[in-house]
């Protein structure tokens, strides 16, 4: 039940962004990603987990992409690196700025979402959501600061894995014992909390 209400809540905002983008007012858009980064200090990053419309998208993509077969490529390692991560944020930060102050309407949203995608088809979604994303860099702070967050319990998890294979951010790492999570990176997606049959993943 609470898969379908997060795939309705998905949609819908997706609908609501293309229609943002559509009349040319995407600085709403921003408003309610203001919303999701105050959200993120109580909720973790639950902008990306269920708001997100690009997130909602790769995921589509990364559905396709197993029907069809098409196996990831490893990633870039230059891509990977934290300086690239933080120019693409500053670049971002820099356009949002001359927006604001010019008037001139510039298609960021529109770049970011076709990016998204296009990566999303050669390779993991990690290498967006975790390295490229400047949305993700800008809540990586508070998501790690969260009062609420995915957790795994280390008393049932018996370490199989299951939950880092399908974490498109890779934000689940493997411990001697048992798997954590790290909190900047984890989209709070639940994707991991459905996987796990153990039951040692939760969100509180």
């Amino acid at each position: 039940m609470k898969k379908n209400l997060q795939r309705i809540i998905q949609v819908a905002f997706l609908v609501i962004f293309l229609i943002l983008v559509v009349m040319g007012k995407p600085q709403i858009w921003m408003g309610l990603f203001l919303i999701g980064i105050i959200a993120s200090f109580f909720l973790g990053r639950i902008y990306c987990g269920w708001f997100c419309s690009i997130n909602t998208v790769l995921k589509g993509v990364t559905w396709f992409k197993k029907k069809l077969h098409i196996k990831n490529r490893k990633l870039p390692t230059l891509l990977t690196k934290p300086w690239v991560r933080f120019l693409v944020l500053g670049l971002f930060i820099i356009m949002f700025i001359f927006t604001m102050v010019s008037g001139k309407k510039l298609p960021v949203l529109p770049i970011l979402f076709t990016t998204g995608i296009i990566l999303t088809f050669f390779f993991h979604e990690e290498l967006w959501h975790r390295y490229l994303c400047p949305y993700g860099s800008i809540l990586y702070l508070p998501g790690s600061k969260s009062a609420h967050n995915i957790y795994i319990d280390p008393e049932k998890c018996t370490n199989c894995g299951a939950c880092r294979k399908v974490c498109p951010s890779k934000a689940i790492e493997k411990q001697e014992k048992n798997h954590e999570i790290i909190k900047g990176e984890c989209l709070v997606c639940t994707e991991c909390i459905t996987t796990c049959k153990q039951q040692a993943i939760s969100y509180k």
